[in-house]
C-alpha cells in the first residue's frame, strides 16, 4: 500500500475511486440516467447561452466546461469570476442576455459564488449548481443540483473535487448533446465507455507519476517562477497547475495560452523560470493535431532559446521528448478527457514542490477551504 504522509497525497490517490462514485450518480448500465435527463431538461435557456460563475480552481473547471459545451453541444458559453459577476451593474441592473447560469463550488458555501447565484436568480435565470455537498446552500438554492461524490476533502488544495468537477461537466455535455441532437446515440455510448475506463487508466499511472514528479521537484526546487502553457481545453489545466503550485508550495507560477508566450511572457524565460507545457494530442481530432503541431513549433523555438521545459505528452510520443528537458507521459485518451489525466501529475508536482520548500502542504498559509464574507480581511484560496 502507498504511504500517505499528508492528506493531499492521500486525496490525489483517492481520485480513481472518487471518479467511479461520481460516474455512478449519472450513469447506469453504461447509459445516461433518464431521471437526470428529466431534471436537466428545463434548465437550459432557449437562447442556447450558458454563463458559468466560479472562483479559484472551480473557475478553471468552468474554463474546461466552456470548451466542452461549445464544441460538443454548440452552446454559447461565457465564464465569469463569481466575485465580478455578482457586482456587475448594481441592484437595478438588468442583463439583456438570457443565459442559464451554472455555478461551480467545491463546498457549495463560497460567498462570492453564492452571491453570483443570488444575482442570477434575481435576474430570473435558470440555475444549476455543481458542488461536492448535495445539502449545501448552493445546491439547495439552485434550480438543479449535480453533486459530486468526491468524498470529504481535508487538504486545502483541491484535488479529487477538481477532477470530479471535470467529470460531471463532461457528463453534463453528454446530456446536453443528446438532448439537443448534437450527438448520435452511438457517439454518446462511445463517450460513456471511454469515461468509464478512465478511473482504471488513472489508477495505473499514479505510482509512476509520484516517482517522476518527486524527482522533478528536487531538480527544479530552486526555480523562482514557472510558466504553465496549454492550448484550447488544456489552457484550463495550465491555469490549474499554476494555481496548485502557488497555493501548495508558495512558488510563483502563471498559466497562459501557449500561443501567448511570445506576446510578453517570454521575456521572463530563463534557467530560473522553467516552462511547463501541455503537449498531449488526440490524433483522431483534427483540431487537436493542429494544436499539437503548433506546440511542437513552440517547443522547438524554446529549445533553441535554451529554455528549461517540462512537458506532458502522450506515452510513446517521440517528438516532444526530443525538444524538452523533461517529459511526463500521459496515456492516450480523447481530447476532452485528457485534462482529467493531465492535472494529476501537476497536482503531484505541486505536492512535492511544497515538501521541497518545507510547506505544511495540507494547510498552506492565508488559505481556507471555503471563502466566506468577513468583517476582517478575507482568506482567499483556489479550492472553492
Amino acid at each position: 500500500m502507498p504511504n500517505f504522509p499528508h492528506e493531499m497525497l492521500r486525496e490525489i490517490y483517492e481520485q480513481p475511486q472518487a471518479l467511479r462514485r461520481t460516474l455512478d450518480l449519472y450513469l447506469a448500465e453504461e447509459r445516461l440516467k433518464p431521471d437526470v435527463a428529466a431534471a436537466l431538461a428545463n434548465w437550459p435557456s432557449k437562447a442556447g447561452e450558458i454563463l458559468i460563475a466560479a472562483s479559484g480552481s472551480s473557475r478553471h473547471s468552468g474554463l474546461y466546461g466552456e470548451i466542452l459545451l461549445e464544441d460538443l453541444c454548440g452552446l454559447a458559453v461565457d465564464v465569469e469570476y463569481a466575485s465580478e459577476y455578482s457586482c456587475r451593474g448594481g441592484p437595478g441592473f438588468i442583463d439583456l442576455r438570457h443565459p442559464s447560469v451554472l455555478v461551480l463550488s467545491q463546498s457549495g458555501e463560497t460567498s462570492d459564488t453564492l452571491a453570483a447565484l443570488a444575482e442570477a436568480r434575481r435576474q430570473g435565470h435558470k440555475t444549476l449548481a455543481i458542488t461536492n455537498a448535495a445539502s449545501s446552500t448552493m445546491a439547495i438554492g439552485a434550480d438543479v443540483s449535480m453533486p459530486l461524490a468526491a468524498g470529504t476533502e481535508k487538504a486545502i488544495p483541491a484535488t479529487k473535487s477538481f477532477t470530479c468537477q471535470l467529470a460531471v461537466l463532461y457528463l453534463l455535455a453528454l446530456y446536453e448533446g443528446a438532448r439537443l441532437g448534437q450527438m448520435r446515440p452511438a457517439e454518446v455510448d462511445a463517450h460513456i465507455r471511454e469515461i468509464l475506463a478512465l478511473p482504471a487508466t488513472l489508477g495505473s499511472q499514479l505510482d509512476t507519476w509520484r516517482e517522476q514528479t518527486a524527482a522533478l521537484a528536487r531538480k527544479y526546487s530552486s526555480a523562482a517562477t514557472f510558466l504553465y502553457l496549454g492550448r484550447g481545453i488544456h489552457y484550463a489545466i495550465a491555469r490549474e497547475g499554476a494555481l496548485k503550485l502557488k497555493e501548495a508550495s508558495y512558488v510563483h507560477a502563471e498559466g497562459y495560452p501557449a500561443g501567448e508566450l511570445k506576446h510578453g511572457p517570454n521575456a521572463l524565460v530563463s534557467d530560473r523560470v522553467p516552462l511547463v507545457v501541455l503537449a498531449t494530442v488526440d490524433r483522431a481530432l483534427e483540431a487537436s493535431v493542429l494544436c499539437y503541431e503548433k506546440t511542437l513549433q513552440l517547443l522547438g523555438g524554446m529549445k533553441t532559446q535554451g529554455a528549461c521545459t517540462i512537458a506532458l505528452a502522450n506515452a510513446g510520443d517521440e517528438q516532444v521528448p526530443s525538444l524538452v528537458t523533461d517529459c511526463i507521459p500521459v496515456p492516450a485518451v480523447s481530447e476532452y478527457l485528457l485534462p482529467i489525466l493531465e492535472v494529476v501529475p501537476l497536482q503531484l508536482f505541486a505536492y512535492f514542490m511544497a515538501l521541497e520548500h518545507g510547506v505544511d502542504v495540507d494547510r498552506p498559509r492565508n488559505l481556507s477551504k471555503t471563502v466566506v464574507e468577513s468583517t476582517m480581511v478575507a482568506s482567499h484560496t483556489g479550492t472553492r
